[in-house]
């Protein structure tokens, strides 16, 4: 077994909120507000309320008993909806924050990358903040400018490395402060949802270099909401909700049973004795499914995968159409795609029962992201009979996709070639 990177015990960490302690001007103030409290505590207690029960609705646990055990080279992820207490757990690990409960160790030099800016001094230049950050972490002057041209020319802001940072952007931030935080040589990298900011080819850069980081052996922590991200480049995962962890294990069995607590993957939600009297149809489920026609809550990108449409035809009915609109995670539609599109099924009767529509999608399609499908049925020029809106979702990774990652347009099909050579073969230069 390798040796432990990072070692969490019983952590937990508590916060107060609502009512402020204020500083009082003088002792009348200050006697006056401490028998006010005597007071609430006493009347609490009269009407039978448990002690301190009143101090419980001040306070809240963003991190409560977490115990983790991290080794000198693994990567991994940590998930969780907003407020589950990834950042806090991370602000503790970066000596930011002190645990109310509990201890936690890191055996190595840290870097972290926890909020755009974080660490940077904004009177400093881009340089000076360079060369600061690498005196906290310990690092001599020739080490920092053995490394300093890598830096600026990861973060692409050469024009801009002698102008304060109060003038960046949060893009030109973080650019700047992933390369220090990558660069530096730290033997623990710490980072918190790097990809939000920025665009996609510095997103996929990112990824690169975490990657490269890890083969060198050294331990990465990722907190992101991007899955894909998180099963491209995590060993394991933890999926902390409420504070606590809820999952730890192989990354992609974490992220695919987070995603599926919101049924991501497939919808199942009405019975024919829940339709309105009268209509002609009603939708019933929609799932999205692997190439072993399993239910998926992530996608390969160089897989194809199956969305399956479930409707309860309820009298006789001409030129129905069942349909899925596809949406990106910036609610562009990528595609329609109808059941009528068969041309058996164009103008047919559909008589009486349950149908199951069944849609192949091709691999090396869809570019790695997250996206949600919205169902329509309708006679055709006729009228809409149900629509149900964003009901499912699943994510495309990054598994597989070996595009340019500046790439343009909403989908990145590999579409078959033919290049034809010149009848001497091309041969000269």
């Amino acid at each position: 077994m390798a040796p432990v990177a990072i070692w969490v015990d019983g952590l937990g960490k508590q916060y107060r909120i609502g009512e402020r302690r204020v500083r009082h001007a003088n002792l009348r103030d200050a006697l006056s507000s401490a028998l006010s409290a005597r007071w609430r505590r006493t009347r609490d207690w009269l009407a039978g309320q448990a002690a301190g029960i009143g101090g419980a609705d001040e306070t809240i646990w963003a991190l409560r008993d977490v115990s983790l055990a991290i080794e000198h080279g693994e990567v991994v992820g940590i998930i969780g909806r907003n407020g589950a207490g990834k950042s806090t757990l991370l602000k503790i690990l970066s000596r930011i924050t002190e645990p109310t409960t509990g201890a936690a160790d890191l055996y190595g030099r840290v870097g972290s990358l926890l909020e755009v800016g974080t660490g940077f001094h904004p009177e400093l230049t881009g340089r000076e903040n360079i060369y600061l950050n690498g005196a906290i972490l310990g690092m001599r002057r020739y080490e920092i400018d053995r490394k300093f041209d890598e830096i600026v020319g990861f973060s692409e802001v050469e024009r801009f490395i002698e102008t304060p940072v109060k003038h960046y952007s949060s893009g030109m931030h973080l650019r700047l402060a992933f390369a220090v935080a990558a660069h530096l040589e730290p033997e623990i990298l710490l980072i918190d949802e790097v990809l939000a900011v920025g665009d996609a080819a510095f997103q996929r850069k990112c990824l690169g270099k975490m990657g490269s980081v890890a083969r060198q052996g050294r331990t990465v922590l990722f907190v992101s909401h991007n899955m894909g991200a998180i099963t491209q480049l995590c060993n394991r995962a933890y999926w902390i909700a409420d504070g606590q962890i809820k999952l730890s294990g192989p990354a992609a069995q974490v992220v695919a049973a987070y995603l599926a607590e919101g049924t991501a993957d497939q919808a199942v939600w009405r019975s024919p004795a829940s339709a309105p009297a009268g209509q002609d149809a009603q939708l019933t489920s929609v799932r999205v499914l692997d190439a072993g026609g399993q239910p998926a809550a992530i996608i390969n990108f160089d897989s194809p995968f199956r969305v399956e449409i479930g409707y309860d035809v309820l009298a006789p009915v001409r030129d129905l159409s069942v349909t899925f609109h596809l949406f990106d995670a910036q609610e562009n539609i990528v595609f329609e795609a109808m059941d009528t599109d068969l041309p058996e099924w164009k103008g047919r009767v559909r008589q009486p029962g349950h149908y199951q529509a069944v849609c192949e999608v091709p691999p090396r399609l869809l570019k790695p992201g997250r996206y949600s499908l919205s169902l329509v049925a309708f006679i055709e020029r006729v009228k809409i009979i149900e629509r149900q809106g964003h009901i499912v979702t699943f994510d495309v990774s990054e598994v597989g996709y070996e595009l340019n990652p500046g790439r343009l347009g909403v989908v990145a099909p590999v579409l078959p070639w033919t290049v034809t050579p010149p009848a001497d073969g091309g041969g000269r230069v």
